[in-house]
């Protein structure tokens, strides 16, 4: 009967603790809001142009921008149409090394948090020794009667002790680990977010990197045709020295250009293949050769940005999470300065004789309550509770830093993107300009009307020109990445 009513007596002071309120304060997530300002949306450029000679913006059926969906975001890089970026970007989150140490450490926070229910748990020990004994006749014991004891004790048995959680530490320590690891797993789809965004940035800027060699190798045909005729003319006696010194540097100048560029296209092979987690080379058949395509999508609009999807980012996420686990702690601290209430229990064997080890009369155990209490420690607990107060402070203010990096973040992708179209359409003019003056130069030149510096420059402009409007293409791919990724593109991951 008194076993039942210990039993029973324990089990109801370890389901009771559980509904105890927790010391410490109770997290809640901070309110915040974002500020009313507009966007800064340059608009989407029309072919009319303003008496200051800017772009007039696209404006009510003329703007004809797409906004941006949620679906979207979660795989933009469906928008490019491209099998071969849509298959690094899946390499890379299956082999990416960086992404699965990121993994990793999520799995730890995991186990960590299954670590932390231990604390509700009794502990459990067993023990066994074997132990020889001697005392001489002249030891305190046998001090007086010419005698010496031996004895051999054998023991063999477990212990237990339970902590019962009345005022909660253990539990805000679980909270406290789950928070954590939740944490963690908002880190991993922030490096996928991350992860992929550079996927798409190191693509798109291999393919504009390829098309400059393209454009660089077109127009040195183009020079070096002028330059042989050139040539001709004046083995034929009737040409011009200085042109064809001047051609000749020309052809060289843009010859010169395309070895940079083909180092910095093996440059960006590599880093794909680091991302896509293979070695570097193993990519080449994939992308030695660029496709024939223009990269630019349907122009994108946001129709604003909310609390809510800046809040939706994994940093964000990861964050907030942070600074509730950081609430817990406090918790974690304050409960130090409780009594603990332990039940401790232990049952073994003990015997004199190896052979009646096993016997009931070798059995012994006990159980019973015990508490202890800090009562003076110096001021430590007050310190940790401070310091753990203090680590709050420094996680809200971790929190809202991070929600202004995400807010500005956003801003300055779609500042960027969006003006990158206005510098695209005066490109475009700019290069239609340039071909026209080339053609012009040349025939003015062939009559004698102008010399041929007048065809270098033409030619100096339109090389630089095209290769500017390529490099323009490639930027509003890359911008409206960016775009994606600072509002969280790619979060729901399988």
């Amino acid at each position: 009967m008194n076993r039942r009513w210990v039993a029973g007596a324990v089990a109801f002071v370890a389901a009771g603790c559980s509904m105890l309120p927790s010391v410490g304060p109770d997290y809640k997530e901070p309110e915040r809001e974002l500020p009313s300002h507009a966007l800064p949306d340059a608009g989407y450029p029309t072919t009319n142009q303003l008496s200051n000679g800017e772009y007039k913006v696209a404006e009510g059926a003329e703007d004809w921008r797409v906004a941006i969906t949620t679906n979207e975001i979660r795989r933009w890089w469906a928008k490019f149409d491209d099998p071969v970026l849509t298959g690094l970007v899946d390499s890379s989150v299956s082999n990416n090394l960086s992404y699965l140490m990121a993994q990793e450490r999520l799995t730890a926070a995991r186990w960590a948090l299954v670590g932390s229910y231990a604390a509700f748990m009794p502990q459990f020990n067993i023990s066994g020794s074997a132990t020889r004994m001697e005392r001489g006749k002249n030891t305190t014991t046998m001090w007086g009667t010419d005698n010496k004891l031996h004895r051999d004790i054998f023991q063999g048995g477990f212990d237990a002790t339970w902590e019962i959680d009345i005022f909660g530490g253990s539990r805000r320590a679980t909270e406290a680990a789950f928070a954590e690891a939740e944490a963690a797993g908002w880190s991993v789809a922030d490096a996928w977010v991350s992860l992929t965004s550079e996927v798409g940035r190191n693509y798109i800027a291999l393919r504009t990197t390829q098309q400059r060699i393209e454009v660089a190798r077109t127009n040195l045909v183009l020079q070096r045709e002028t330059y042989d005729i050139l040539k001709s003319r004046l083995d034929s006696g009737i040409g011009d020295e200085l042109a064809v010194s001047q051609s000749k540097y020309i052809v060289e100048q843009t010859h010169a250009a395309i070895p940079p560029l083909l180092a910095q296209e093996e440059k960006l092979k590599n880093a794909l293949a680091i991302l896509t987690g293979t070695m570097p080379g193993s990519l080449e058949e994939m992308l030695c050769e660029c496709p024939d395509r223009d990269w630019l999508v349907a122009p994108q609009k946001l129709d604003g940005v909310s609390l809510d999807m800046i809040r939706a980012r994994p940093d964000v996420r990861a964050a907030e999470r942070r600074l509730a686990a950081q609430v817990a702690y406090v918790g974690v601290a304050e409960s130090r300065w409780y009594p603990k209430l332990y039940i401790n229990g232990s049952l073994g064997l003990e015997s004199v004789h190896p052979q009646k080890l096993l016997h009931r009369d070798a059995l012994m155990g006990s159980i019973g309550p015990a508490f202890s209490w800090p009562i003076f420690q110096g001021g430590n607990v007050y310190a940790s509770v401070m310091a753990e107060e203090a680590k709050v402070n420094e996680a809200v203010l971790a929190y809202d830093l991070a929600i202004q990096k995400a807010y500005a973040e956003i801003r300055d992708a779609y500042a960027a993107y969006t003006q990158e179209y206005h510098r695209y359409q005066a490109l475009q003019a700019a290069v239609k300009a340039a071909e026209d003056a080339v053609t012009i130069s040349r025939d003015l030149y062939k009559n004698g009307l102008k010399d041929f510096t007048a065809v270098i420059d033409a030619q100096r402009s339109l090389l630089t020109l095209a290769e500017s409007l390529v490099v323009s293409r490639g930027n509003i791919s890359q911008e409206l990445v960016a775009l994606y990724k600072a509002l969280g593109g790619g979060i729901e991951v399988e």
